[in-house]
């Protein structure tokens, strides 16, 4: 809708598993949703750890000891919704050695 102005991060690791990728993300207005993309060939699959971040600070490594991880083949999209009052996301994606390449996108609004 008019006023949106959604986020886009690409993101390339030639190993996942030595330097992950972790991310806080700004989730301003209502309605947000984040879509994680896989852009890697279906035999490079990709661990998504995403929680709300309702305030409380944390590392974005902790995800990975306190939330489980969704795994997103090669190619595949996976996209969660938040409630209004999140006030960001964090974001943490690994492979288990394999380079990493994927597109994160914030999507604002009803029709996300």
């Amino acid at each position: 809708g008019a006023g949106n102005a959604p986020q886009k991060i690409k993101v390339y690791l030639e190993d996942g598993m030595k330097r992950p990728f972790s991310a806080v993300i700004d989730t301003p207005g209502a309605g947000n949703a984040i879509a994680i993309r896989n852009t890697a060939p279906m035999e490079f699959p990709l661990s998504a750890y995403v929680e709300a971040d309702n305030g409380g600070p944390g590392p974005a490594r902790a995800l990975a000891a306190n939330t489980k991880p969704r795994t997103i083949q090669g190619g595949a999209v996976f996209t969660t919704p938040f409630a209004p009052n999140v006030k960001s996301i964090q974001i943490m994606l690994n492979t288990d050695g394999r380079p990493l390449q994927a597109r994160l996108e914030l999507l604002q609004g009803p029709n996300n």
